[in-house]
């Protein structure tokens, strides 16, 4: 015999059991071209995209990293040749990767020859397909005897 609580939970299994049948049965009339049929074709379709989208976009990022993670590798080579070069000791440059190995020198070098020491130096390191060169040759400049002035020169 049944109590109240087994009574209650075998009659809301039965109503389950009747609904879900009455659904799958009423799904099944409308076939895949039905409403529901198409809401949930739809609905495929728009997680599809979405998948898709976040693969671009994972990749793309990933790609994109592996570019600055290769370019800061470069620019680390780029600055430590540049730094033990002794024509160079006195000049203030920067170096900017762009893609496809290509290597923006900017700054200002003493002289033309320490110049093209760093462009020469750049063009030889591993990574670097061209070097864009704008850096500046500083002007010269001379020490006042008796004061603490300095006046630049004319070329």
């Amino acid at each position: 015999m049944l109590n109240k609580t087994n009574r209650r939970r075998a009659t809301t299994l039965a109503t389950l059991a009747l609904v879900t049948m009455t659904g799958i049965a009423w799904a099944q009339q409308q076939g895949p071209v039905g409403k529901v049929g198409q809401a949930l074709d739809g609905a495929g379709k728009t997680i599809k995209r979405g998948v898709l989208g976040a693969e671009a976009a994972v990749s793309d990022g990933f790609a994109r990293t592996r570019s600055g993670v290769h370019n800061m590798e470069v620019v680390s080579r780029i600055y430590s040749r540049l730094h033990w070069e002794k024509a160079l000791t006195t000049s203030n440059l920067e170096i900017v990767m762009k893609a496809d190995g290509v290597a923006v020198l900017t700054g200002i070098v003493p002289n033309a020859t320490a110049k093209d020491k760093a462009v020469s130096l750049t063009a030889d390191t591993v990574g670097v397909v061209q070097v864009i060169d704008q850096m500046a040759i500083a002007l010269p400049t001379r020490v006042i005897p008796g004061t603490t002035k300095t006046e630049t020169l004319p070329k």
